[in-house]
């Protein structure tokens, strides 16, 4: 069992090349609220994600530390394979800035959504088992954001509610993390 230490505690391992790193810790800030909460690399709250419905609720919001809104996520209903679309504050609910959809593939069992943002195309491939983690890559293959449980710089894992989110610096960095929302919801972890 892994040992229980504070999400926000330092960890002074460095990111490769540039890339921005969080800690997404799977705990609302509101008592009785499924939702987590994320740090930036120097333990300060920059997004928080509160699910007032039941874990894997129909529609949780994606708000910076003031709680301004920055994304409004509703799963589509009557889908089968399960649909999220995630709208951006401020803009048109009738065209979602990105749709993920869960994907069920006997040949590619590692995939396991497909991100549509605009134009671009993006999946979230599994890491191994199911809470090992998960990465997102672009239509090229190239990663744009990896998540794993996270490490601290002595070797000690912390809880399965504690994850590192690494992130290239040219990404929206709330957009990322409202795909990590997704994959959330879609795991039943919020």
């Amino acid at each position: 069992m892994a040992n229980k230490v504070h999400p926000r505690a330092s960890v002074s391992d460095p990111s490769p090349a540039g890339r921005q790193t969080f800690t997404v810790w799977m705990k609302s800030l509101v008592c009785h609220t499924n939702g987590c909460t994320v740090f930036d690399s120097k333990g300060d709250i920059v997004y928080r994600v509160e699910n007032y419905d039941s874990k894997g609720g129909c529609e949780v919001q994606l708000m910076d530390l003031q709680g301004n809104i920055l994304f409004s996520i509703l799963s589509k209903k009557l889908q089968i394979f399960g649909c999220w679309n995630g709208y951006r504050a401020g803009t048109n609910k009738e065209q979602p800035c990105f749709t993920v959809k869960k994907c069920y593939s006997i040949v590619r069992r590692e995939i396991a959504c497909q991100v549509t943002v605009g134009l671009n195309t993006y999946w979230i491939v599994r890491l191994g088992r199911k809470n090992q983690g998960f990465k997102i890559l672009n239509i090229t293959g190239d990663i744009v954001a990896e998540v794993m449980q996270k490490q601290v710089s002595s070797g000690v894992v912390l809880g399965e509610d504690v994850l590192a989110l690494e992130v290239e610096p040219y990404m929206d960095h709330s957009l990322i993390v409202a795909l990590v929302t997704v994959y959330g919801l879609i795991s039943r972890r919020l």
